[in-house]
């Protein structure tokens, strides 16, 4: 199981920003399911749901950040893990860009690629595997976003999220999968040792306009567009 504890320069967990805040919240103090679940919350929550340069930045820098999404939440959240000895890895997949309408609009919806590239976290507990995605939005901005669509009762795609139970989707970790955008996936290519090989082998792919366009105007309109909602 080494290969799944691992740090790579994606998860660079012994980077003093990362050893600082376990020591702080003392995680390592804890038991399995206690790391997992205080780990889990910290991402979820306290690292915001917002759009970070590129899927591949290192997880101090997500957590320097403050904020993102599915793939750089995940490696950060990975990273954490492997810090206090939780044994995970990723799982790839692409996403319909329509999950990310209404965070997305205008221009830049249109420009973006249809399939997004796409991860979740595995994570091993008890001798099982669970899918764990429902860090991905913060508890603030989803509920924000049920009141805003509060009479969508049942499949929501959209401003980030995709699910068949909106009002109550699968997101609190207690030894079981949890999921906030699982509806919205298109292709599955399996899972990887980290990020790092994952995003060797699939990487989003854009033009240097195009990128040059996400990174510098894109990417902090949807921030914007997403702050609308949180507040």
């Amino acid at each position: 199981m080494n290969q799944y504890l691992q740090e790579t320069k994606m998860l660079n967990f012994n980077h003093s920003l990362i050893q600082r805040l376990v020591k702080e919240r003392q995680w390592e103090t804890e038991d399995d399911f206690v790391k997992i679940e205080k780990i889990y919350n910290f991402v979820r929550d306290e690292i915001i749901f917002g759009y970070n340069t590129d899927d591949t930045i290192s997880a101090s820098e997500v957590l320097k950040d403050g904020y993102g999404q599915c793939n750089t939440k995940g490696t950060l959240f990975m990273a954490l893990l492997r810090a206090v000895g939780i044994s995970c890895r990723i799982h790839g997949f692409t996403i319909d860009k329509k999950l990310q309408k209404g965070a997305m609009t205008g221009l830049i919806y249109y420009l973006a690629p249809q399939n997004i590239i796409h991860s979740w976290v595995e994570i091993q507990y008890k001798g099982n595997w669970y899918n764990i995605e429902g860090f991905i939005l913060d508890n603030q901005y989803l509920k924000k976003l049920q009141e805003k669509f509060s009479d969508c009762k049942a499949s929501f795609c959209g401003y980030g999220a995709a699910t068949d139970n909106f009002q109550n989707p699968q997101i609190d970790w207690n030894g079981n999968d949890t999921y906030i955008q699982k509806e919205g996936i298109n292709d599955d290519f399996g899972v990887f040792n980290s990020p790092d090989e994952f995003f060797e082998k699939y990487q989003q792919q854009l033009s240097p306009l195009k990128k040059w366009i996400y990174r510098n105007i894109g990417r902090k309109l949807m921030n914007r567009n997403v702050e609308r909602i949180r507040i």
